[in-house]
């Protein structure tokens, strides 16, 4: 599952960028969109990998519980 995370910090950036170039090509309007989709790329993959790290904790965290002992 964390073996995820640099995938998610790199596809979506690149998905932006893709995104945005065939955008700023058909409107022409480079770099505009190209920019603004990068952002939303990093902030996606970002998102992303909060998302992962949550979910890793809370599992961890599930497995601790049966181990720790209530005085």
């Amino acid at each position: 599952m964390l073996s995820t995370i640099p995938f998610l910090m790199v596809v979506p950036p690149i998905a932006g960028v893709l995104i945005g170039r065939f955008i700023d090509r058909k409107l022409d309007t480079q770099p505009a969109f190209t920019i603004v989709f990068l952002i939303l790329g990093f902030a996606a993959g970002v998102r992303e990998v909060a998302i992962v790290l949550k979910r890793a904790n809370d599992r961890a965290d599930d497995g601790d519980k049966g181990d720790r002992r209530t005085p």
